[in-house]
């Protein structure tokens, strides 16, 4: 793991949260992305080092109209960078991590994404990005 990517929250709606995280962070979104396979748009916004994604639910039943129906707005995940996500995979679940999905799928911001069961990370959502080389 190379670095905390970034942190995911999910919202019940990015036209009123995108001005509230503007205002805190003291900083502009810099990129709106829907992410059909996931069924979540989400905005980025970035201060240093430090990434936060806002995911809102573009359908009843994504994970994050789940997550908001169970518990509500906030943080929904943790990212991780990794420099090859087959190979952090592989090691993960040799340790005996459960990943949600067994190959990596294109998710937001130009990056390929796998999570891990949050069962197997003391109830965390788990992230591993790698940024797609174009």
């Amino acid at each position: 793991m190379l670095k905390v990517e970034h942190i995911g929250i999910a919202v019940k709606s990015l036209t009123a949260s995108i001005p509230l995280f503007e205002k805190l962070l003291n900083t502009p979104c810099y990129k709106k992305e829907e992410v059909s396979s996931e069924g979540v748009t989400t905005a980025f916004f970035q201060q240093g080092e430090t990434k936060i994604e806002l995911l809102e639910s573009m359908k009843e039943d994504s994970a994050i109209a789940k997550f908001l129906e169970k518990k509500g707005e906030g943080i929904h995940h943790i990212a991780f960078e990794v420099a090859d996500i087959h190979a952090e995979m592989k090691r993960l679940e040799g340790e005996g991590f459960e990943l949600i999905h067994k190959v990596p799928k294109q998710g937001a911001d130009n990056k390929l994404v796998c999570f891990l069961h949050p069962k197997n990370t003391n109830g965390v959502l788990v992230e591993l990005t790698q940024e797609i080389q174009l």
